[in-house]
């Protein structure tokens, strides 16, 4: 066998090839760790949302951006790592979102986020599998959405209103602040609903209890039908206004407020961004709340946790906004005790 030797020379030599060659190393190692990073987020899956909302986009947008704005914080990022398929029934055409919700199972999206009874009740009836999150529906458990608030069971979850509750509130309030109220206007929408129903029923209930006399107005949500129901109630003599609580009602907001100013009717809505369009006031949950909390759900969902795991919570932030500048539009005076009630108070 022949013997290898080393001198002190050569090594000297090799230690210096070795530190020559580590830039290299280190630029290969680099480069590696960049493909193996890019092919990994060229291989991550996308994930993709369904959006099922029974009014306009345009009506809605503020609700969504809310929606989007929190899943961002979460980082998801539309574009990025997830798709959003939006379907909006438009111009309250409710009996749309069967057909769009089907579309959303069709796509087979990841998830489906809903707003609003009518588009829960579509999602459900469209699948039992896909994951369901909803935003802002009243008495999921009486409408059969989900078995309990704690155990919701199956693939349906998310966050309650309370809208049918908030009604009573809001007729108290309106009773209250109009002098001498006896005759009240009430916005629906024409046509059978399981979850318009449940607030007519708390509604008449409420109103009975306060010796108002209530009179329904079947209004459809568009710029002719809206100023029909108000000239309605001009002929009825009402002497103040209120909404149910509907998707259809909210996106239609600018346009309610303006009328209840042009026929000088006191109106108390179910939600702030009434108030933000120039109403006069507003009682109810948080909407923009009950998105963002929507969006953590979805997070909670696409990293792994089963719908039927998370418990359907209620509201919990509620506003009592008023506008004097709206109240002086239509010449009145709303009691300093009811002022003192509020939440925030529009000067």
């Amino acid at each position: 066998m022949q013997e290898i030797r080393v001198s002190s020379h050569s090594g000297m030599n090799l230690k210096s090839a070795l530190r020559n060659l580590q830039p290299a190393i280190v630029t290969c190692a680099m480069l590696f760790a960049l493909c193996a990073s890019a092919e990994a987020q060229q291989t991550a899956k996308v994930a993709r949302i369904g959006v099922l909302d029974g009014g306009t986009a345009a009506g809605n947008a503020v609700l969504w951006e809310a929606f989007r704005q929190e899943l961002s914080k979460l980082e998801w990022i539309e574009g990025k790592n997830i798709t959003v398929e939006y379907r909006f029934s438009e111009g309250g055409k409710q009996g749309r979102l069967p057909e769009l919700a089907a579309d959303l199972v069709r796509l087979k999206v990841d998830l489906i986020v809903v707003a609003g009874v009518t588009a829960a009740l579509a999602g459900k009836n469209a699948t039992t599998t896909i994951p369901i999150v909803m935003a802002a529906v009243a008495d999921p458990v009486v409408l059969g959405l989900v078995v309990s608030l704690a155990r919701p069971g199956g693939n349906v979850t998310g966050f309650s209103s309370l809208a049918v509750e908030l009604n009573t509130k809001r007729l108290e309030v309106l009773n209250d602040s109009v002098p001498k109220l006896a005759r009240v206007g009430l916005l629906r929408l024409p046509g059978d609903n399981i979850g318009f129903d449940l607030q007519l029923k708390e509604i008449r209930l409420a109103a009975q209890a306060l010796k108002l006399k209530l009179e329904e107005i079947d209004a459809q949500p568009d710029a002719k039908g809206l100023e029909s129901a108000f000239q309605i109630a001009k002929q009825k003599q009402v002497k103040a206004i209120m909404t149910t609580a509907t998707r259809s009602f909210f996106a239609e907001r600018k346009r309610i407020v303006e009328l209840a100013v042009k026929y000088r009717l006191p109106a108390i809505y179910p939600q702030k961004e009434f108030v933000d369009e120039g109403g006069l006031m507003s009682y109810g949950a948080d909407l923009a709340d009950q998105f963002r909390k929507a969006a953590q759900y979805v997070d909670k969902i696409l990293r792994g946790a089963k719908p039927a795991d998370l418990p359907v919570q209620q509201a919990t932030k509620f506003e009592f906004v008023i506008n004097l500048k709206a109240a002086k539009q239509i010449g009145l005076t709303i009691p300093v005790r009811v002022l003192e009630r509020a939440n925030q108070v529009i000067k």
